[in-house]
């Protein structure tokens, strides 16, 4: 989402803005050029060599400086930039934009510009709460300005309380979504990730290597367009995307259940989790100690979700995976017919780059037409978003 775009990144004084500098570095990862907006105040807690060293372009201070051939300083930051994000945003600054006073190049560039704006406030907690910076913060959104809410905690004052600039992590997922189309916005979207468990006693189970970022990648991306989310999940360490309503579980039967409990309102569901086949006949209450050279574990299907799901689904959207290791195109061909989906995603573990635990993905759309799309060596974040793109258009016809 950000690949390319240029970003202005605006920061006010306030001893939050050391946050902005891992900000900034992570804005740059993820391909944006950035230009960093520092306030008079905000040079008081960071300097502006910092950001100009990170960003690798000249820090903006100066609302009467001209630069680059004579170019007005607040109108060119305005007209480049495909994002502004403003963080920390300081009571004193989200008032004056509130109420359209530009005195300093960093509200005169806010003020001009036609791109987005995401605002992320930090200040004290008793100024959060005041009903006048309330107004104020009601207004912006009012006026279409993009808000991310401050964290509760520990406070810089020695406070506890709301008014923590959030995590770095979180401006730049915030940043993703101000950028993204909002064409799943009023979709209900379950999404499905990581493994199952299926214990054995108290200290051993059947699992599976799903590390679970494919269908979180899905869901983080899915709430930027717009969709309303709810996320099953098994055991994973990933952290819950922001906005995404999650529901962990364990075991298969736990996954069928939280499923099954939100399917019926749902208008897509994007089954990525791998659930365990089988699971233990019985489940011993004491770990199992060594009796003899061999040990038989019995077995038992596992129910299978997304067969039950697609028996029934009426006017739903539903997509599916399969992880192979041979016959790629003819088990998932299979698999879409028998389990009446719409689209499967197959991709073949064997390959480097495209099995679990790894940050990116090869695979190939199959439709429930017979059309087959192939997709090269990508992101799972680029994956999620081809994904969504072909579930949209779905959607949409669907509506129609």
């Amino acid at each position: 989402m950000l690949q390319g775009k240029t970003v202005v990144l605006g920061v006010s004084g306030g001893i939050a803005a050391y946050k902005a500098v891992e900000l900034l570095r992570l804005l740059t990862k993820a391909g944006a050029e950035v230009h960093v907006v520092m306030t008079k105040s905000a040079r008081e807690f960071v300097t502006p060599l910092t950001f100009q060293t990170l960003s690798g372009n000249p820090v903006h201070t100066d609302l009467f400086n001209l630069y680059q051939e004579q170019e007005i300083g607040h109108i060119a930051l305005a007209d480049r930039a495909d994002l502004f994000i403003l963080a920390p945003a300081t009571a004193n600054l989200i008032g004056k934009i509130a109420q359209g006073l530009a005195d300093d190049l960093l509200t005169t560039s806010v003020m001009a510009t036609k791109a987005p704006v995401l605002v992320v406030p930090a200040m004290n907690s008793n100024m959060y709460e005041n009903p006048l910076y309330q107004r104020n913060e009601k207004l912006l959104i009012e006026y279409g300005y993009h808000l991310l809410e401050p964290d509760s905690g520990e406070l810089a004052c020695g406070w506890e309380g709301k008014g923590k600039l959030p995590d770095p992590e979180q401006i730049l997922a915030a940043a993703k979504s101000a950028l993204s189309p909002k064409d799943l916005l009023g979709c209900q979207l379950l999404v499905t990730a990581g493994p199952t468990r299926e214990e054995i006693d108290p200290v051993r189970y059947l699992s599976n290597y799903s590390s679970g970022k494919m269908g979180y990648a899905i869901a983080a991306m899915a709430r930027r367009r717009g969709a309303s989310v709810t996320l099953v999940s098994g055991p994973t360490s990933l952290r819950v995307p922001a906005g995404v309503k999650c529901n962990q579980v364990s075991s298969a039967e736990e996954m069928r259940a939280a499923v099954l409990e939100v399917a019926a309102g749902a208008d897509v569901i994007i089954k990525a989790a791998a659930v365990a086949d089988y699971r233990p006949v019985s489940r011993s209450g004491q770990k199992l100690k060594k009796t003899g050279d061999e040990m038989v574990l019995e077995l038992e299907k596992n129910p299978d979700i997304l067969a039950e799901l697609g028996a029934d689904k009426g006017e739903l959207i539903l997509v599916g995976f399969a992880a192979e290791t041979e016959r790629l195109l003819a088990h998932a061909a299979e698999k879409l017919k028998k389990k009446n989906l719409d689209l499967i995603v197959a991709n073949d573990i064997t390959r480097e780059g495209a099995g679990f635990n790894v940050d990116t993905n090869i695979v190939r759309f199959l439709y429930a037409d017979g059309k087959v799309e192939e997709l090269g060596l990508m992101s799972k974040e680029q994956v999620a978003e081809r994904l969504l793109d072909q579930v949209a258009e779905l959607w949409k016809a669907k509506r129609r």
